[in-house]
């Protein structure tokens, strides 16, 4: 079961602040663009389908893929209907993988199984948006990882 609760920082105030907790003990805050201490909750919601996919796309290029990545990024736009409920009607994610070489197949299986088989926030958002997604590769130049040495260390 996944759990959440929020309560109202300042109750005799006008603000929108929010404690919000998570079911796992974690502990934010969530505010409107006017008090600006804290995230929209849809923002959350981007945040949480980056998040969703970047865990998904990640664990299949490392252990089925067995890719050298180095770095990765995961950046998600969202439109909203202009009316309430103001759902995401179009999302766009962009995949930004960084490492040694990097197979674009690779990374096109990955982010497919996670679109289609594995993230519960992707499949939740798909049923009012259409979803586009790209990727970019930055190759490394330097195989620093194999090529660093402790401080002090003598061959």
């Amino acid at each position: 079961m996944i759990s959440a609760r929020v309560e109202l920082t300042q109750p005799l105030a006008q603000q929108r602040q929010f404690v919000a907790r998570t079911g796992s003990e974690h502990n934010f805050l969530l505010d409107d663009g006017a008090g600006g201490t804290g995230p929209k909750p849809i923002e959350l919601v981007a945040a949480g389908l980056a998040g969703c996919t970047a865990f998904d796309v990640i664990t299949i290029l490392r252990q089925k893929y067995h890719q050298k990545v180095t770095g990765y990024e995961v950046r998600v736009e969202a439109d909203q209907a202009e009316r309430p409920p103001q759902v995401f009607t179009a999302v766009r994610i962009h995949h930004v993988v960084r490492g040694f070489d990097i197979g674009a197949s690779a990374i096109e299986e990955a982010i497919h199984l996670s679109e289609e088989k594995y993230c519960s926030v992707g499949a939740m958002i798909n049923k009012t948006a259409a979803f586009h997604t790209t990727f970019e590769i930055v190759a490394e130049t330097t195989d620093w990882i194999n090529s660093a040495q402790p401080a002090g260390a003598q061959h």
